[in-house]
């Protein structure tokens, strides 16, 4: 087999990538360098460093929580929560953002976790009148459905911290360091004001919105705001990835959450994995195919890649795997149409203004050919890709539309049956 080897020999990703990577002179990926680190760190000794510098956080006599830990009803919640109140034996005060694309079954895992694991929990449930004005701004002048997700999701919790006085903020893993490398597990890096913005809000904070458009007023950004650096040091707030002292592998972890605690998973059209994203309609859907647009690759691709890195699928089945999801057609437009007020032909040419002629060239009047990453490989034609491994062994145990609801579940607190 030949590749027209434009990025990585181990993985699939690109020096295209939106993080940014860099490939040594073996023709291996920043990222794959730093996952190899996983394979030789002393775990044991990194946790035992976490629990020291977590112990001084505990509060005296119960009389307030030790931390903030924010969840959704996805992606690894489950797993931080099991880590930081089993392992750690801390007392987190949750906290979760509306995005209000929600599916039922992220309502129900969301649900699950608070009672599970008995613990407070706080929404922050945004105007929804505010919200829609920013998704209508944002996907028209920078291609994003998510930035007030993204928003959202990155401040509430800093600023849950200030008001409660909890400083300490426990995530996950980094999304720079385990998708390109950007830093090293030894590093510790911690949370920042200029990685939020910069990485996960394109640039542009709340205020930048404000300054640039004048459709949207003070009355909509302001739960957008990140506090100011002499209350994030009044307070002494810092934010912890769980990634940098304890051995991430998402596809275990879920694993074990769904054994354990009745975690619940389902099937996407657009990638193999099955546990990631299952709260929301529009992230491996609308949100996945314009990254798809703008930068040649869409999650299926992250997907495979990691799989790669763990040993559990070579790079003939990642290939497999992206050709066969990549281009998908989408299953929940329609929810997003009627809830934003747009029709199908006015949502798609705000989309196909993003599509980066690097990677797509107009071939007709509303029709274009791709260019992308997944193009760049050669498949043997000789490789059959019926076995794919460890990439066919993702659990499906729930179904995200189950309910037959036209739209979003915009709120919910309860635990469906």
């Amino acid at each position: 087999m030949t590749y027209q080897r434009l990025g990585c020999k181990r993985c699939l990703y690109t020096p295209d990538h939106a993080l940014g990577l860099t490939l040594d002179a073996e023709g291996i990926c920043s990222g794959c360098r730093i996952h190899e680190e996983k394979d030789r760190l002393d775990w044991d000794a990194r946790w035992r460093r976490l629990e020291a510098i977590v112990a001084p956080y505990r509060s005296a006599g119960a009389q307030n929580y030790d931390c903030i830990v924010p969840v959704s009803g996805a992606n690894d919640s489950y797993w931080i929560v099991h880590l930081v109140k089993h392992k750690l034996g801390l007392n987190p005060l949750l906290v979760t953002y509306n995005k209000y694309f929600n599916t039922s079954l992220g309502i129900r895992n969301l649900a699950n976790l608070r009672i599970k694991f008995d613990c407070d929990i706080l929404y922050q449930n945004v105007n929804p009148r505010s919200v829609k004005k920013i998704v209508r701004t944002t996907l028209r002048e920078f291609g994003s459905l998510y930035w007030h997700c993204l928003a959202g999701q990155t401040v509430f919790p800093v600023q849950t911290a200030v008001r409660y006085q909890v400083p300490l903020i426990i995530w996950g893993a980094h999304q720079g360091l385990e998708q390109v490398g950007m830093f090293s597990h030894e590093h510790e890096v911690e949370m920042t004001r200029r990685y939020r913005k910069d990485h996960d809000l394109m640039g542009y904070e709340a205020d930048d919105l404000l300054t640039t458009f004048d459709t949207l007023k003070e009355e909509d950004i302001w739960q957008y705001r990140y506090p100011d650096d002499a209350a994030l040091n009044s307070i002494g707030v810092r934010g912890l990835y769980l990634g940098n002292f304890a051995r991430w592998d998402p596809k275990a972890q879920h694993e074990k959450m769904i054994e354990q605690f009745d975690y619940r998973s389902a099937r996407f059209a657009r990638t193999f994995d099955t546990y990631d994203h299952v709260d929301c309609y529009n992230f491996m859907d609308l949100h996945d195919q314009l990254k798809l647009y703008k930068h040649g690759y869409s999650k299926v691709t992250d997907h495979a890649c990691r799989e790669i890195r763990h040993g559990r699928i070579n790079r003939e089945q990642a290939i497999a795997l992206v050709k066969r999801h990549e281009h998908a057609p989408l299953e929940h437009v329609d929810k997003f149409c009627e809830w934003l007020g747009l029709d199908r032909s006015g949502l798609q040419f705000l989309m196909d203004r993003w599509r980066n002629p690097a990677h797509w060239t107009p071939t007709s009047p509303g029709e274009w050919q791709f260019t992308g990453w997944s193009t760049r490989f050669e498949e043997d034609p000789a490789y059959m890709p019926s076995d794919l491994g460890g990439a066919a062994s993702f659990i499906a145990n729930d179904e995200l539309a189950h309910d037959g609801q036209p739209g979003y579940v915009v709120v919910g607190k309860g635990y469906p049956a």
